[in-house]
Protein backbone atom coordinates (compact mmCIF):
# COMPACT_ATOMS: atom_id res chain seq x y z
CA UNK A 1 0.00 0.00 0.00
CA UNK A 2 2.57 2.36 0.69
CA UNK A 3 4.46 1.46 -1.99
CA UNK A 4 2.64 2.61 -5.07
CA UNK A 5 2.24 6.02 -3.23
CA UNK A 6 5.90 7.26 -3.01
CA UNK A 7 9.24 7.07 -4.93
CA UNK A 8 11.11 6.25 -1.25
CA UNK A 9 11.08 2.87 0.29
CA UNK A 10 13.25 3.91 2.92
CA UNK A 11 14.30 6.71 5.13
CA UNK A 12 17.83 7.64 6.64
CA UNK A 13 17.32 9.16 10.21
CA UNK A 14 20.09 11.27 10.92
CA UNK A 15 19.55 11.85 14.84
CA UNK A 16 22.17 13.61 16.66
CA UNK A 17 24.59 14.43 13.99
CA UNK A 18 28.37 14.66 15.34
CA UNK A 19 27.30 13.65 18.46
CA UNK A 20 27.29 10.15 17.04
CA UNK A 21 30.91 9.57 17.95
CA UNK A 22 30.12 8.93 20.97
CA UNK A 23 27.50 6.35 20.23
CA UNK A 24 29.04 4.20 22.74
CA UNK A 25 28.14 6.46 25.75
CA UNK A 26 24.54 7.78 23.99
CA UNK A 27 23.67 3.70 23.99
CA UNK A 28 24.58 3.07 27.54
CA UNK A 29 22.63 6.28 28.59
CA UNK A 30 19.66 5.94 26.24
CA UNK A 31 19.48 2.58 27.36
CA UNK A 32 19.51 2.82 31.31
CA UNK A 33 16.50 5.38 30.71
CA UNK A 34 15.00 2.74 28.63
CA UNK A 35 15.19 0.10 31.11
CA UNK A 36 13.89 2.10 34.21
CA UNK A 37 11.39 3.85 32.02
CA UNK A 38 9.65 0.58 31.09
CA UNK A 39 10.29 -1.13 34.91
CA UNK A 40 8.61 1.85 36.66
CA UNK A 41 6.10 2.04 34.31
CA UNK A 42 5.57 -1.81 33.97
CA UNK A 43 5.55 -2.27 37.67
CA UNK A 44 2.86 0.78 38.90
CA UNK A 45 0.77 -1.17 35.85
CA UNK A 46 0.97 -4.34 37.45
CA UNK A 47 0.50 -3.52 40.88
CA UNK A 48 -2.64 -1.39 39.78
CA UNK A 49 -3.63 -4.39 38.17
CA UNK A 50 -3.14 -7.16 40.68
CA UNK A 51 -3.68 -5.17 43.96
CA UNK A 52 -7.12 -4.38 45.09
CA UNK A 53 -6.21 -1.61 47.60
CA UNK A 54 -5.40 0.65 44.33
CA UNK A 55 -8.48 0.19 43.05
CA UNK A 56 -9.42 3.52 43.33
CA UNK A 57 -9.71 6.43 40.55
CA UNK A 58 -6.46 8.13 41.11
CA UNK A 59 -4.35 4.55 40.92
CA UNK A 60 -7.06 3.67 37.45
CA UNK A 61 -5.45 6.88 35.86
CA UNK A 62 -2.30 6.19 36.84
CA UNK A 63 -2.25 2.55 35.28
CA UNK A 64 -3.56 4.19 32.07
CA UNK A 65 -1.28 6.57 31.76
CA UNK A 66 1.82 4.13 33.08
CA UNK A 67 1.03 1.53 30.35
CA UNK A 68 0.81 4.55 27.76
CA UNK A 69 4.36 5.84 28.64
CA UNK A 70 5.58 2.01 28.65
CA UNK A 71 4.11 1.51 25.19
CA UNK A 72 5.61 5.20 24.16
CA UNK A 73 8.86 4.44 25.07
CA UNK A 74 9.17 0.74 23.80
CA UNK A 75 8.18 2.70 20.46
CA UNK A 76 11.09 5.01 20.24
CA UNK A 77 13.75 3.50 22.17
CA UNK A 78 14.45 -0.14 20.59
CA UNK A 79 15.44 1.80 16.78
CA UNK A 80 17.57 4.36 18.47
CA UNK A 81 19.42 1.49 20.19
CA UNK A 82 19.90 -0.39 17.37
CA UNK A 83 20.90 2.69 15.33
CA UNK A 84 23.87 3.17 18.15
CA UNK A 85 25.13 0.27 18.46
CA UNK A 86 25.02 -0.67 14.74
CA UNK A 87 25.25 2.50 13.12
CA UNK A 88 22.55 1.50 11.00
CA UNK A 89 20.00 4.58 10.94
CA UNK A 90 17.63 3.27 8.40
CA UNK A 91 14.22 2.88 8.90
CA UNK A 92 11.46 1.86 6.26
CA UNK A 93 8.62 4.04 5.19
CA UNK A 94 6.04 2.49 6.39
CA UNK A 95 7.70 1.47 9.84
CA UNK A 96 8.28 5.22 9.74
CA UNK A 97 4.65 6.51 9.49
CA UNK A 98 4.26 3.83 11.89
CA UNK A 99 6.20 5.10 14.27
CA UNK A 100 4.78 8.35 13.65
CA UNK A 101 1.30 7.74 14.13
CA UNK A 102 1.86 5.36 17.47
CA UNK A 103 4.30 8.69 18.86
CA UNK A 104 1.73 10.83 18.27
CA UNK A 105 -0.90 9.20 18.92
CA UNK A 106 0.13 8.52 22.72
CA UNK A 107 1.23 11.77 22.73
CA UNK A 108 -2.42 13.51 22.16
CA UNK A 109 -4.23 10.61 24.64
CA UNK A 110 -1.37 11.78 27.33
CA UNK A 111 -2.17 15.24 26.79
CA UNK A 112 -5.96 14.60 27.36
CA UNK A 113 -4.80 11.79 30.50
CA UNK A 114 -3.05 14.41 32.42
CA UNK A 115 -5.97 16.82 31.98
CA UNK A 116 -8.24 14.12 33.58
CA UNK A 117 -6.11 13.17 35.91
CA UNK A 118 -5.83 16.61 37.52
CA UNK A 119 -8.93 16.99 37.88
CA UNK A 120 -9.28 14.23 39.50
CA UNK A 121 -7.45 15.64 42.27
CA UNK A 122 -9.18 18.66 42.19
CA UNK A 123 -12.30 16.98 43.03
CA UNK A 124 -10.59 14.56 45.59
CA UNK A 125 -9.01 17.90 47.19
CA UNK A 126 -11.62 20.25 46.99
CA UNK A 127 -14.91 18.59 46.02
CA UNK A 128 -14.51 15.94 48.71
CA UNK A 129 -18.07 15.86 49.58
CA UNK A 130 -19.07 14.65 45.65
CA UNK A 131 -15.70 12.96 44.93
CA UNK A 132 -17.55 9.44 45.35
CA UNK A 133 -20.75 10.44 43.89
CA UNK A 134 -18.70 12.44 40.30
CA UNK A 135 -15.84 9.84 40.03
CA UNK A 136 -17.65 6.50 39.70
CA UNK A 137 -16.36 3.85 37.64
CA UNK A 138 -18.21 4.45 34.62
CA UNK A 139 -17.36 7.69 34.36
CA UNK A 140 -13.95 7.04 34.97
CA UNK A 141 -13.94 4.50 32.22
CA UNK A 142 -15.63 6.77 29.85
CA UNK A 143 -12.99 9.63 30.66
CA UNK A 144 -10.17 7.12 30.07
CA UNK A 145 -11.60 5.95 26.81
CA UNK A 146 -12.28 9.27 25.72
CA UNK A 147 -8.54 10.46 26.38
CA UNK A 148 -7.40 7.06 24.01
CA UNK A 149 -10.30 7.52 21.74
CA UNK A 150 -9.42 11.35 20.62
CA UNK A 151 -5.66 10.58 20.24
CA UNK A 152 -5.71 7.80 17.98
CA UNK A 153 -8.83 9.04 15.64
CA UNK A 154 -7.39 12.41 15.08
CA UNK A 155 -4.11 11.52 14.09
CA UNK A 156 -6.07 9.06 12.28
CA UNK A 157 -7.34 11.49 10.23
CA UNK A 158 -3.69 13.31 9.84
CA UNK A 159 -2.14 9.86 8.81
CA UNK A 160 -4.97 9.40 6.06
CA UNK A 161 -3.68 12.56 4.42
CA UNK A 162 -0.21 12.59 5.17
CA UNK A 163 -0.24 9.15 3.20
CA UNK A 164 -1.82 11.58 0.18
CA UNK A 165 1.67 13.07 -0.37
CA UNK A 166 4.22 12.62 -2.66
CA UNK A 167 7.22 11.38 -1.04
CA UNK A 168 10.46 11.92 -3.58
CA UNK A 169 12.97 12.86 -1.50
CA UNK A 170 15.90 13.52 -0.61
CA UNK A 171 15.25 10.65 2.27
CA UNK A 172 17.56 11.79 4.83
CA UNK A 173 15.26 13.45 8.04
CA UNK A 174 17.07 15.18 10.67
CA UNK A 175 16.06 14.04 13.72
CA UNK A 176 16.17 10.63 15.65
CA UNK A 177 12.53 9.33 15.50
CA UNK A 178 10.32 10.07 12.64
CA UNK A 179 8.60 12.65 13.60
CA UNK A 180 5.53 15.15 12.06
CA UNK A 181 7.53 18.06 10.52
CA UNK A 182 10.46 15.69 9.35
CA UNK A 183 8.21 13.99 7.52
CA UNK A 184 6.35 16.69 5.78
CA UNK A 185 10.08 18.17 4.90
CA UNK A 186 10.78 15.18 2.85
CA UNK A 187 7.30 15.78 0.75
CA UNK A 188 7.64 17.19 -2.67
CA UNK A 189 4.12 17.67 -2.71
CA UNK A 190 1.58 21.10 -1.53
CA UNK A 191 2.53 20.94 2.45
CA UNK A 192 0.65 24.15 3.08
CA UNK A 193 -2.82 21.86 4.25
CA UNK A 194 -0.80 19.57 6.38
CA UNK A 195 1.53 22.47 8.28
CA UNK A 196 -1.62 24.49 9.16
CA UNK A 197 -3.58 21.09 10.54
CA UNK A 198 -0.75 20.37 12.58
CA UNK A 199 -0.39 23.68 14.03
CA UNK A 200 -4.71 23.53 14.39
CA UNK A 201 -4.45 19.87 15.99
CA UNK A 202 -1.12 20.68 18.57
CA UNK A 203 -3.16 24.03 19.65
CA UNK A 204 -6.55 21.79 20.45
CA UNK A 205 -4.65 18.77 21.87
CA UNK A 206 -1.76 20.90 24.21
CA UNK A 207 -3.63 24.67 25.14
CA UNK A 208 -6.79 23.77 26.61
CA UNK A 209 -5.45 20.20 28.55
CA UNK A 210 -3.11 22.18 29.98
CA UNK A 211 -5.08 25.49 30.82
CA UNK A 212 -7.10 23.13 32.32
CA UNK A 213 -4.52 21.50 34.41
CA UNK A 214 -2.86 24.68 35.16
CA UNK A 215 -6.97 25.80 36.36
CA UNK A 216 -7.26 22.66 38.85
CA UNK A 217 -3.95 23.40 39.75
CA UNK A 218 -4.49 26.70 41.37
CA UNK A 219 -7.30 25.54 43.03
CA UNK A 220 -5.58 22.79 44.39
CA UNK A 221 -2.68 25.55 45.84
CA UNK A 222 -5.42 27.55 47.37
CA UNK A 223 -6.96 24.75 49.05
CA UNK A 224 -3.61 23.71 50.07
CA UNK A 225 -3.36 27.05 51.72
CA UNK A 226 -6.01 26.53 54.08
CA UNK A 227 -4.26 23.55 55.53
CA UNK A 228 -3.31 24.43 59.28
CA UNK A 229 -0.53 22.20 59.90
CA UNK A 230 2.72 23.81 58.00
CA UNK A 231 4.14 19.90 58.06
CA UNK A 232 0.73 18.73 55.67
CA UNK A 233 1.20 22.14 53.52
CA UNK A 234 4.97 21.58 53.45
CA UNK A 235 4.40 17.81 51.76
CA UNK A 236 1.24 18.96 50.22
CA UNK A 237 3.57 21.31 48.22
CA UNK A 238 6.19 19.06 47.47
CA UNK A 239 3.98 16.99 45.55
CA UNK A 240 1.82 19.36 43.99
CA UNK A 241 5.00 21.21 42.68
CA UNK A 242 6.71 18.07 41.24
CA UNK A 243 3.32 17.20 39.69
CA UNK A 244 3.73 20.54 38.02
CA UNK A 245 7.00 20.44 36.75
CA UNK A 246 6.44 17.28 34.74
CA UNK A 247 3.04 19.09 33.57
CA UNK A 248 5.00 22.00 32.29
CA UNK A 249 8.03 20.22 30.60
CA UNK A 250 5.83 17.84 28.70
CA UNK A 251 2.67 20.76 27.78
CA UNK A 252 5.81 23.36 27.00
CA UNK A 253 8.27 20.64 25.25
CA UNK A 254 5.37 20.11 23.04
CA UNK A 255 4.07 23.21 22.32
CA UNK A 256 7.44 24.45 21.14
CA UNK A 257 7.87 21.47 18.71
CA UNK A 258 4.46 21.73 17.36
CA UNK A 259 3.31 25.47 17.56
CA UNK A 260 6.07 27.42 17.09
CA UNK A 261 6.55 28.46 12.76
CA UNK A 262 9.82 26.43 11.60
CA UNK A 263 11.41 29.82 10.58
CA UNK A 264 11.51 31.20 14.26
CA UNK A 265 12.80 27.88 16.18
CA UNK A 266 16.30 26.21 14.94
CA UNK A 267 16.66 22.56 13.99
CA UNK A 268 18.27 22.24 16.80
CA UNK A 269 16.10 23.72 19.50
CA UNK A 270 13.06 21.97 18.03
CA UNK A 271 14.94 17.97 18.37
CA UNK A 272 15.82 19.40 22.06
CA UNK A 273 12.30 20.16 22.81
CA UNK A 274 10.77 16.86 21.35
CA UNK A 275 13.95 15.04 23.41
CA UNK A 276 12.49 16.50 26.45
CA UNK A 277 8.82 15.38 25.99
CA UNK A 278 9.61 11.81 24.71
CA UNK A 279 12.10 11.28 27.31
CA UNK A 280 11.71 13.09 30.94
CA UNK A 281 7.96 12.22 31.06
CA UNK A 282 7.81 8.54 30.97
CA UNK A 283 11.36 8.48 33.11
CA UNK A 284 9.82 10.49 35.68
CA UNK A 285 6.12 10.00 36.14
CA UNK A 286 6.54 6.96 37.61
CA UNK A 287 8.45 8.07 40.41
CA UNK A 288 6.87 11.30 40.74
CA UNK A 289 2.96 10.46 40.59
CA UNK A 290 3.17 6.76 42.20
CA UNK A 291 6.04 5.50 43.83
CA UNK A 292 6.49 8.62 46.54
CA UNK A 293 2.85 7.79 47.65
CA UNK A 294 2.41 5.19 50.42
CA UNK A 295 -0.24 3.35 49.23
CA UNK A 296 1.50 2.47 45.84
CA UNK A 297 5.33 1.41 48.52
CA UNK A 298 2.43 -0.77 50.83
CA UNK A 299 1.09 -2.68 47.38
CA UNK A 300 4.75 -3.32 46.76
CA UNK A 301 5.55 -4.80 49.93
CA UNK A 302 2.52 -6.94 50.08
CA UNK A 303 3.53 -8.49 46.44
CA UNK A 304 7.13 -8.76 47.85
CA UNK A 305 5.94 -10.47 51.04
CA UNK A 306 3.62 -12.73 49.59
CA UNK A 307 6.42 -13.62 46.22
CA UNK A 308 8.71 -14.57 49.88
CA UNK A 309 6.27 -16.46 51.53
CA UNK A 310 5.46 -19.05 48.79
CA UNK A 311 9.12 -19.33 48.19
CA UNK A 312 9.69 -19.92 51.79
CA UNK A 313 6.67 -22.37 51.76
CA UNK A 314 8.40 -24.27 48.91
Amino acid sequence: MFENQTMITEFILLGFGDIYKFQSLLFLAFLVIYIVTVMGNTLIFGLVVFDRHLYTPMYFFLGNLSFLEACYSSNLFPRMLLAFLTGNRMISFSGCVTQWYIVSSLEGTECFLLCVMSYDRYLAICKPLHYTTTMTTQTCIQLAAASWINGFFIFLILLILMLQLTFCGPNTMDHYFCDYFPLIKVSCGDTSLMLMLSIVVAAIFTLPPFLLTLTSYVYIIAAILKIPSSTGRKKAFSTCSSHLVVVFIFYGSLMTAYMVPEQEIKRSMRKFASLLYTVLPPLLNPFIYSLRNKEVNDALKNIVGRFCHKKQVR
